[in-house]
């Protein structure tokens, strides 16, 4: 069974990760958070929830970013 906790851990892991690299793609963050898309999706919407990050739709890839202070 998926936990919360879970998916609360990993969304740590994306934002840790876009604090450090900056903007980056959904599917590189999947490779580089090691952890399976649907998850890393779950993380991003978590994150956006909580109005941390910004989600723009381009034409070859969603590309993510920490919501500027």
């Amino acid at each position: 069974m998926l936990e919360v906790k879970t998916i609360g851990d990993t969304a740590g892991l994306v934002w840790n990760f876009l604090r450090t690299n900056g903007e980056s793609s959904l599917s590189t963050l999947e490779k580089k958070v090691e952890a399976p898309r649907s998850m890393v999706s779950m993380a991003v919407g978590w994150l956006a929830r909580e109005g941390k990050i910004e989600v723009k739709d381009e034409k070859r890839a969603v590309r993510i970013s920490l919501k500027e202070a």
